[in-house]
């Protein structure tokens, strides 16, 4: 994408209601939606589940469909991409989804204590070499800082093509001591038959036509300590 390209969508992203971008300078004193996206932004009490690394939004704007009484909100760096989010999620005419313009380690900014149900970790950046272990989502630096954002009884879903990142993942899990819920190494060859497998992103689908299995699992941080 040219930067002409890049620079119009980040004009464009301005103009949504449901699209926040704040420097750090501005968030870190307290965002006024912390503790209050139910009742100032979704204005309801349903459920809130984040999208992290989102992207395009495809699971952040597939789910907000599917499930109307959710409250949905994809979170990724890339302002270029979410603008593909905020267009379908306009055309759609769909109030129960945000997007959130930040760097993830910044998550705690963002969210009070208990606020989120369910996060959704779609196709990240699987950081592969060992020096930059700390900045896997499932690292256990990451599953601190999301762990007092979630409710108790929240449930975490990683889809990855990566069989590294998996594999650490699975091990995060064992060596943390969290609840494995659900583990799958090749969804398409599976059970299943919901938004898991019926949702697919824009690398998923690149991932597939190469032939590669797509991997997923559910868990949950343990509530010691």
């Amino acid at each position: 994408m040219s930067n002409k390209n890049k620079l119009q969508r980040f004009a464009e992203n301005k103009t949504f209601s449901n699209m926040f971008q704040y420097t750090f300078e501005e968030v870190k004193d307290g965002f006024f939606l912390k503790g209050n996206w139910r009742k100032i932004f979704f204005k309801n009490n349903n459920p809130i589940v984040v999208e992290l690394a989102c992207g395009k939004g495809e699971y952040a704007v597939g789910l907000a469909q599917r499930y109307p009484n959710k409250n949905f909100i994809g979170i990724d760096i890339k302002g270029a991409r979410i603008w593909q989010g905020l267009v379908n999620a306009q055309a759609l005419n769909l109030s129960n989804v945000a997007f959130i313009r930040t760097r993830i380690d910044q998550i705690g900014y963002y969210f009070d204590k208990e606020e989120l149900d369910e996060i959704w970790i779609t196709f990240p950046d699987p950081q592969p070499r060992r020096i930059k272990e700390k900045k896997r989502l499932t690292s256990p630096q990451f599953l601190a800082r999301y762990k007092p954002l979630l409710k108790k009884n929240h449930i975490i879903h990683l889809k990855t093509d990566n069989l590294l990142f998996y594999d650490y993942t699975m091990d995060v899990i064992k060596e943390g001591n969290h609840k494995l819920l659900y583990e799958n190494e090749d969804i398409y060859n599976s059970e299943l038959d919901n938004e898991v497998t019926q949702i697919q992103t824009f690398y998923e689908k690149m991932w597939l036509k190469n032939g590669v299995k797509i991997k997923y699992l559910e868990f949950r941080i343990n509530n010691d300590g």
